[in-house]
């Protein structure tokens, strides 16, 4: 059973940014393992519990499926010390300003934000399309300005038959070292390289057009699919299709689609629903109309006796579902009832109810 990491820092599940880190130094002061009574389970259980709850991303996904996806949660430690840190300035008092997220995140994954590839940032655009392109599907372009790949090197940065050399920043390895302190002493922690991103080499002559970084900000077409029977609000994904990151991955491209109102039909499911109005004689004695469907035109046969509010079923003139399958269209029956008789009109009336009818 997934831990309520909740009920481990003692919040509510509203609870705010500032709250969760004030419940974990509450706790981790309390716990801590170089302190009298604490206790070292319970100190790792707290602050695998403030990694993921800290972390908006990962607090949407525990949120939603009681889990994180990226890797599990943070490492614990083992005794006084954890991979080479002494814990023991870790003591009661408060006062002290510090941002937990960044300390805790790079002891206890080895200095992990620094070894996560770079991504882009994501793009959000809207989408008008019309009622027919929703039911049957359409492709669409649109023009996008972003940080994108440079044409010119493809994302190397490297000028024309350039070569590499050693990268002087981080002296070919692809890393830096960084002395870090904090309330419990000076740590060491290992970070790509900003420079060369980790490659260990950096181009001699560099791209003139992106001027070495690879990325370059400039408009972008991007043909968008529409799959048939898309609905009003949904969303399309397109991956990598972002923006670009020097030495990473592009973000991904979020289109929101907004379907226009149709004047006739109405949609419910993989149906399309339809009022007909139809006169009082053709709904006594039936008849036929003519009905124009997003496919074309056809007949619909109203048979005779037919009451107000009665739906005539025409299969698979709906909503596309799948290969070979199809919503069919309901055709909602209004009678019209005149306001105003004629006199011989009127005496056929009369007629009828004397009948009884």
């Amino acid at each position: 059973m997934a831990k309520d990491y909740y009920k481990v820092l003692g919040i509510d599940k509203k609870a705010s940014t500032e709250e969760i880190k004030k419940a974990f130094r509450k706790l981790a002061h309390k716990y801590h393992p170089d302190k009298s009574g604490g206790d070292e389970a319970k100190f790792k259980e707290v602050n695998e519990a403030y990694q993921v709850l800290s972390n908006d991303k990962k607090r949407s996904e525990y949120d939603m499926y009681g889990n994180v996806f990226n890797g599990g949660g943070p490492g614990g430690f083992s005794g006084n010390k954890s991979n080479g840190f002494d814990f023991s300035g870790f003591a009661d008092g408060a006062g002290f300003e510090f941002d937990l997220g960044d300390i805790f995140g790079d002891i206890f994954s080895g200095g992990g934000r620094g070894n996560q590839t770079r991504r882009g940032r994501d793009i959000s655009v809207d989408i008008q399309i019309s009622f027919q392109e929703s039911v049957f599907g359409t492709e669409r372009k649109i023009l996008i300005n972003k940080v994108g790949q440079c044409e010119d090197c493809k994302g190397s940065g490297a000028g024309i038959n350039s070569k590499t050399k050693k990268c002087a920043a981080c002296g070919g390895k692809g890393k830096i070292h960084e002395v870090r302190r904090s309330f419990m002493g000076s740590f060491s922690t290992v970070k790509e390289c900003s420079t060369c991103f980790g490659k260990g080499e950096v181009p001699e002559t560099p791209c003139k057009k992106c001027s070495g970084e690879g990325v370059i900000k400039k408009n972008e077409e991007i043909s968008v699919k529409i799959p048939t029977g898309i609905q009003n609000g949904e969303m399309i994904r397109m991956t990598s299709k972002g923006e670009a990151v020097p030495g990473g991955i592009a973000g991904d491209l979020y289109i929101k689609i907004h379907v226009d109102k149709h004047p006739v039909f109405r949609r419910e499911g993989n149906d399309l629903l339809m009022n007909l109005n139809v006169k009082l004689s053709d709904a006594l004695l039936g008849a036929e109309y003519k009905v124009e469907t997003l496919d074309g035109n056809i007949t619909v046969k109203i048979p005779e006796g037919i009451s107000f509010g009665e739906t005539l079923r025409v299969k698979e003139k709906g909503i596309p579902a799948g290969v070979g399958r199809r919503g069919d269209l309901l055709v909602k029956v209004v009678i019209n009832i005149p306001k105003k008789l004629s006199r011989a009109t009127k005496k056929l009336i009369e007629e009828l109810r004397r009948e009884g009818m």
